[in-house]
């Protein structure tokens, strides 16, 4: 399982509290954690200062309580509770599994559980709403899926045209179907190019 973690686990930046200015990034890798730091002040005598950065192994960040307070501070304290998790070795593999596989997995839940899944994360909420689950999704609900529904689920969407009620899905492929033709007449009604002949 360790071979599906990428080399960064987490990464975020963020301003320290008012009144200070500084910025802060923080990056969570495989082995270590590391907190980046830039003064910003309009005071003389911090134009020199130079960029900070503070490296720790996992093990060392775990028991450092100085840093928990300072990330805590800055970045909150959900964030420092899932960073040491991570330090931990506690890592969300479900959310890091190859989006193909995460969509088949997913396609085994009830609509309840793929709406709850996908106000966990933005990662989920993205995988919870793509074309391609709601596609599969219609695909099992409906007897066929004709070529008329497949062209307005280009236009609207899968999830869209899952919602959409039967009364109104007929109106939307009825309405399609006037554009098409309108479309096609008028390409026939145009008069063929001239010629000149030389």
């Amino acid at each position: 399982m360790a071979a599906l973690l990428p080399e960064t686990l987490f990464e975020s930046s963020g301003q320290a509290p008012s009144p200070s200015k500084d910025f802060y990034q923080l990056t969570v890798n495989r082995n270590q954690v590391v907190l980046r730091w830039w003064k910003i002040s309009l005071r003389s005598e911090f134009h020199d200062t130079k960029p900070g950065e503070l490296k720790e192994s996992h093990v060392d960040f775990v028991d450092d309580t100085t840093l928990h307070a300072q990330i805590g501070i800055i970045f909150g304290q959900k964030t420092l509770n899932y960073i040491l998790n991570l330090c931990s070795g506690q890592y969300d593999f479900l959310e890091r599994l190859p989006e193909p596989l995460l969509l088949y997995i997913l396609t085994f839940l009830d609509l309840e559980d793929i709406t709850q899944l996908g106000q966990v994360s933005h990662s989920f909420q993205k995988v919870c709403n793509s074309d391609n689950l709601w596609e599969h999704i219609v695909e099992r609900s409906c007897d066929r899926v004709t070529p008329e529904m497949r062209a307005l689920a280009m236009d609207i969407g899968w999830k869209q045209l899952f919602y959409t009620n039967k009364l109104q899905l007929q109106l939307q492929l009825r309405r399609m179907k006037k554009r098409q033709e309108e479309r096609q007449n008028a390409l026939e009604s145009c008069d063929p190019p001239i010629l000149l002949s030389m």
